[in-house]
């Protein structure tokens, strides 16, 4: 295994189970220090105690990213144990409807796009003065193929993804500026228990995601690409999204 992550401090959200603490886990046995959080402390603890088993370096702590003071806490945390940050992963989301588009209600719609939108757009800006005072430091945000070809399913969902698409391009530029890179994955159906819904079923699956390769993905393959982008490997790629779907359809 690379260790191209050696003195690197890499925060992810979401990051106790699936997609998020597998990159956790990639970045960590590639040399990174990485703070774990998620809003149970039981999971976090789980988390935790997995990675150090594996003799990973680790720190968990609890965040609602959807709370201010929870992520003004997980930015201080990682500062006060490692000194900085240089990768901040947004992974972090939820998807509080299933069914017909209009099947969704206001709060519903609200905590939907707090969680996944504005969110993630806050924990960024709260991490910039860290990530800025770093060499070669970048965000990665996790969106959806879905956020290109919106399952019908999970409609609102996707559209929230779709603005993540859209944020890592808005915030590109002026991050570039500072230093910083920003970047995007969008994994298609991923065999974890937030997904369950969407590969659990090979005729939902089929109908969901036309796949070229005719499977789901794992978590591991997504890390890797996130892996990727946040390493010097990509060190002329901001703006982007990388799509991480076995050749699902991927245009707006």
């Amino acid at each position: 295994m690379a260790k191209r992550f050696l003195n690197k401090i890499a925060v992810i959200t979401g990051s106790t189970e699936g997609i998020g603490f597998s990159i956790a886990q990639r970045l960590a046995s590639e040399g990174a220090k990485v703070v774990v959080s998620s809003r149970k402390q039981e999971k976090v603890t789980k988390a935790v105690e997995q990675l150090k088993a594996e003799n990973l370096d680790c720190l968990g702590v609890v965040c609602h990213v959807g709370k201010e003071d929870d992520r003004k806490k997980l930015i201080e945390k990682t500062v006060e144990k490692y000194g900085g940050i240089d990768i901040l992963v947004s992974n972090a989301a939820t998807n509080p409807n299933f069914g017909n588009i209009f099947d969704i209600d206001e709060s519903q719609w609200d905590k939907l796009f707090d969680t996944n939108v504005k969110s993630t757009f806050f924990i960024i800006k709260q991490a910039i003065p860290y990530l800025k005072q770093r060499k070669d430091s970048n965000v990665l945000i996790i969106s959806s193929i879905a956020g290109y070809s919106p399952f019908q399913l999970i409609a609102p969902y996707s559209i929230s993804k779709t603005a993540l698409i859209g944020m890592t391009k808005a915030m590109a530029p002026y991050c570039s500026n500072l230093g910083i890179r920003v970047n995007c994955i969008a994994p298609g159906v991923i065999k974890t228990k937030f997904s369950q819904a969407l590969w659990n079923d090979d005729k939902m699956f089929n109908e969901t995601a036309d796949c070229f390769m005719k499977r789901v993905g794992y978590s591991d393959e997504v890390a890797s690409t996130a892996a990727f982008l946040c390493s010097n490997d990509a060190s002329y790629i901001t703006g982007e999204t990388i799509v991480c779907a076995g050749g699902t359809n991927a245009r707006l």
